[in-house]
């Protein structure tokens, strides 16, 4: 299902401190800028009722979940309010069996080759490769040689369109967005810009690998 979703749009939203208030006009801007996943991060004010709003409103045509899901509890709250995809900073396998067991998409963070077979190993559907800051281009060609060559790797931490290019050289299925993207308060006309703008780098970077 993952792979479905990040063929049309390599981006997954990263909406961090995202209010309701928010939710629809912010999402909207996404979804005609092209992006296919949202996530709504669980330290974001009542990111259930958020995410609630998203299932309803974008549900048929996105994958919109939550990030920062620390927990099996979490992961049972998430999918009753409509979530259906569950990102995560760590790699903790019973999370992610959680996910699984309720047939939901789960993208657990890794920084180490013993991290990520782990997470594979209990289901992972991609591994997001965090922090991206520190686990640079030159790690996830290194992870490239060694794990199976349909694993999804998405650098997700300080990613800019500006270096967008070494990570898809180096072999990134897609990336995570956060504050790049989105802050609170940022008009949603300016997030869909800014939308726009990764995905013409994005069009570029792949241009340049192939």
């Amino acid at each position: 299902m993952l792979t479905r979703y990040l063929s049309q749009s390599p981006f997954v939203a990263i909406l961090r401190g995202l209010s309701p208030d928010e939710a629809i006009p912010v999402t909207a801007a996404l979804v005609e800028a092209g992006m296919r996943v949202i996530e709504v991060p669980l330290n974001s004010p009542d990111p259930l009722r958020s995410i609630r709003l998203l299932a309803d409103r974008f549900g048929d045509t996105c994958l919109i979940g939550a990030g920062t899901v620390t927990s099996v509890a979490a992961v049972q709250s998430v999918h009753e309010a409509g979530g259906r995809v569950l990102v995560m900073p760590h790699a903790d396998t019973a999370v992610i069996r959680a996910a699984k067991a309720l047939g939901m998409v789960c993208t657990p963070g890794v920084a180490t080759p013993t991290e990520g077979y782990a997470a594979l190993a209990a289901g992972a559907d991609g591994l997001k490769l965090f922090p991206a800051e520190l686990v640079g281009p030159a790690v996830l060609r290194a992870f490239r040689a060694v794990f199976p060559a349909d694993t999804l790797f998405m650098p997700v931490g300080g990613i800019t369109p500006e270096n967008v290019a070494p990570f898809v050289a180096a072999g990134a299925a897609g990336f995570g967005l956060g504050s790049g993207l989105y802050v609170p308060g940022r008009p949603a006309d300016e997030v869909g810009r800014r939308a726009v703008a990764y995905a013409e780098a994005w069009t570029r970077a792949r241009g340049a690998a192939a």
